[in-house]
């Protein structure tokens, strides 16, 4: 016969193993692996711009411009996370990645290119790669969408959708996220850490016209 003491050990620990393995789970579902590339798709300019003209198209407004957060600590990752702003349990920026998004904002103020939405996947790598170049950020399930729902074959739609969503002229919507949601919707190759592809929307598809990384805008001829 177990005593009450002895079945309350035992319940405590057949609920802790739940719990773990419930844990476990979701961190599979949540953190995969890279996903394929979209298929017949490439991410590399379809007809690259000079960059005198590309500036002048940026200046009018009307593109997404989707980056790749900045320098990461790839000693660290994100499977112990418990929520969003789990910060501590992440994969972090790096003083190197805080200072090219800090960068990256200096010369979009330099360069004179308007911004108006400015959108971030929640992990706190994106949200403070956006916040220290732009100084404000809206937390964006599309922006990352896809590894909540890896059973969906379509996933990434949320991110495709508002990649090819029109962008009124006079600013361009500046989206910080990930590089495997673009690689899943755009195609190779890979974006790197501070990386942009500017993004013409096409309403229903979405022409990349250019790709530039975090320390290039600066080369940008005025």
């Amino acid at each position: 016969m177990i005593r009450a003491s002895g079945y309350t050990t035992l319940r405590t620990a057949a609920l802790a193993l739940i719990s773990w393995t419930l844990i476990q789970t979701a961190s599979a579902q949540q953190f995969q692996g890279v996903p394929p590339p979209a298929p017949g798709r490439s991410a590399r300019p379809v007809q690259p711009i000079s960059g005198p003209e590309l500036l002048t198209a940026l200046r009018k407004g009307g593109y997404v411009i989707y980056f790749r957060h900045t320098s990461t600590d790839f000693s660290r990752d994100d499977v112990r996370s418990k929520s969003e702003d789990d910060c501590d349990n992440q994969r972090p920026l790096t003083d190197r990645g805080r200072e090219e998004a800090r960068q990256i904002g200096a010369a979009f103020r330099g360069l004179k290119i308007p911004v108006g939405a400015v959108l971030a996947s929640a992990r706190c790598r994106t949200m403070e790669t956006a916040m220290l170049a732009f100084g404000r950020a809206e937390k964006s399930a599309e922006a990352r969408a896809g590894p909540a729902s890896p059973a969906s074959e379509d996933r990434y739609a949320p991110l495709r959708a508002l990649l090819s969503a029109p962008v009124k002229p006079g600013a361009n919507t500046v989206i910080a996220s990930h590089g495997n949601p673009f690689y899943a919707t755009a195609g190779a190759p890979y974006l790197a850490e501070g990386e942009a592809a500017i993004i013409k929307p096409l309403g229903n598809d979405l022409e990349i016209v250019a790709r530039i990384r975090y320390d290039a805008w600066r080369a940008l001829p005025l």
